[in-house]
């Protein structure tokens, strides 16, 4: 393998998500618009109608085992906080240290 190869970030999330396990509260709808907000389906939203439903701390959308293997199960339509959540980046970095996983270096890749 080239070392010197571009690291493809998007497959970090793939082999972490703790952004999906990080918080009940972090999986919120904020600028969603009614159509996007319809297309999640209602059993995975939150009584409240403000997020996600979460098991826990958990996203009920994640598919997987945090820091191993995962996936959204939602992926093409998931909220806009989970669009802009960016590896390496400061939300991205809190998520892995709850969860004991190293921060990536986003800006060294």
């Amino acid at each position: 393998m080239d070392q010197n190869a571009p690291i493809d970030l998007s497959s970090c999330c793939q082999s972490c998500g703790a952004c999906c396990g990080y918080s009940a509260n972090w999986p919120r709808f904020s600028i969603e618009s009614d159509e996007e907000l319809a297309a999640i389906p209602e059993a995975l939203v939150n009584d409240r109608q403000s997020g996600m439903r979460c098991e826990g701390d958990r996203c009920s959308a994640l598919q997987g085992e945090i820091g191993q293997a995962t996936a959204c199960g939602i992926y093409a339509v998931r909220p806009e906080v989970c669009r802009t959540c960016m590896p390496g980046d400061a939300e991205c970095a809190m998520a892995r240290r709850k969860f004991g996983l190293p921060v990536i270096d986003a800006a060294g890749v």
